[in-house]
């Protein structure tokens, strides 16, 4: 097999890392030559003033597999270290046999902060598209921003193994119905969107909430109706089956419209009906799986009243709909051949990639 060494910034813990690489390399048994700064799943500036010894040996080990990377694969998840302004992303591109740029966020768009004047993700995302010789976006919308830099961009959605989860089988519901959210602590804001039409479903269906996720914060008003669920690796699985069907609102900005629909994929996955906003990649999955998208509070109570009301036969219906949707088009095996492909990796038999549309 071709040598490869990838670099993040995360660890496996940590959501992009592990679904980008580190689940790539288990599901191919590509070995597990990756260059993960501190291992950790936050890099927050909080996180990373604790360890200064550590973050010293992270940034000299770092710069030791920048130099040899010369007659193999590189590639790069994102960004190789939290404190780059993209420099050490574009020596490792540029200095490799073969350089791969990976991204599932629409970094180009990272809003302003104090840490983005100092450590731009923007700039390191500008010059490691330029520096690499092909580009994987995480959807469309990624793609068509990436293409503006570069002529070879591949789009290899985020992917899920769905032997991994656990379908739902029953599908009636009781006298409290129940939906899920599954993410990380920083976009539970997004629930806030659609409080007014959840809360009006609490109260006239009984309507609750589970939230998995790594966070504990108070989500004001809709705390009376949620129960929180901390999310570990191995066990969110048996949660999202106990649920009646997913949700998964966002905004309309040109950051959330990066957003790879991660959150419907675990719930397709666990034969789960969905609704979503009419957002980017969340509508096409939506299309797909069967699953109902709404853009306005409104169109967001309507959904919520028909995945609740109509006959379970239906919702069996929708569920069925929502797995083959992720084993076809959204499951690692569908998309081995091209990931292989485009990294640098042989295909079984030497045997051309092709796409699942």
């Amino acid at each position: 097999m071709t040598e490869a060494a990838f670099f993040t910034s995360y660890g496996r813990q940590a959501g992009s890392a592990r679904v980008r690489v580190f689940e790539w390399l288990e599901h191919l048994g590509a070995g597990d030559n990756v260059s993960s700064y501190l291992g950790q799943s936050s890099n927050s500036i909080s996180t990373v003033a604790r360890q200064p010894l550590k973050v010293v040996k992270a940034e000299r080990q770092l710069r030791q597999r920048a130099r040899s990377v010369g007659e193999a694969t590189a590639f790069i998840s994102r960004q190789a270290s939290p404190f780059s302004n993209g420099t050490i992303e574009r020596k490792i591109l540029s200095r490799a046999n073969h350089g791969v740029y990976d991204f599932d966020d629409a970094l180009m768009y990272t809003p302003s902060s104090a840490v983005e004047r100092v450590w731009s993700k923007r700039r390191i995302w500008r010059q490691s598209v330029q520096a690499a010789d092909v580009v994987i976006a995480g959807n469309d919308y990624l793609a068509e921003a990436a293409g503006r830099q570069h002529e070879n961009v591949v789009v290899i959605p985020s992917c899920v193994e769905p032997n991994d989860y656990v379908a739902k089988q029953a599908f009636e519901i009781s006298d409290v119905p129940s939906a899920v959210w599954l993410g990380s602590p920083s976009t539970e804001q997004y629930l806030s969107e659609i409080a007014e039409p959840l809360l009006a479903l609490h109260e006239s269906r009984g309507l609750r909430l589970t939230v998995i996720s790594a966070g504990d914060a108070s989500l004001a008003e809709l705390d009376r109706m949620v129960d929180r669920v901390q999310w570990t690796l191995d066990g969110y699985q048996e949660h999202l089956a106990r649920a009646d069907f997913g949700i998964m609102p966002l905004q309309d900005s040109a950051w959330s419209r990066g957003k790879c629909a991660y959150k419907l994929l675990q719930y397709g996955a666990s034969a789960l009906p969905m609704i979503g906003s009419d957002v980017g990649t969340n509508r096409k999955v939506l299309q797909l799986a069967d699953g109902l998208a709404a853009s306005t509070s409104a169109e967001w109570r309507d959904g919520l009243e028909t995945l609740i009301d109509e006959p379970a036969t239906r919702r069996a219906e929708r569920a069925r709909s929502s797995r083959a949707a992720i084993i076809q088009h959204y499951s690692f095996s569908a998309w081995a051949d091209t990931w292989r492909e485009t990294v640098g990796l042989p295909t079984p038999n030497g045997v051309q990639a092709s796409r699942p549309e």
